[in-house]
């Protein structure tokens, strides 16, 4: 198994309730949440379903 570390930035929605976070080194792999905890599982899963479509179709 392997294992990946990759940065992501949580930014407060600027017109709507909640936050908005995404990974720079992944374009396109973005997620929302009412709470920072909440938008972090969010982008969490957005990103392993990113990298396993990635590792797929490579």
């Amino acid at each position: 198994m392997k294992f990946y570390s990759f940065q992501i930035v949580i930014e407060k929605e600027t017109e709507d309730e909640g936050y908005y976070a995404y990974s720079p080194t992944l374009p396109g792999c973005f997620s929302n949440g009412k709470t920072i905890e909440a938008d972090k599982r969010n982008i969490r899963q957005a990103i392993e379903q990113h990298v396993e479509s990635l590792l797929q179709h490579a």
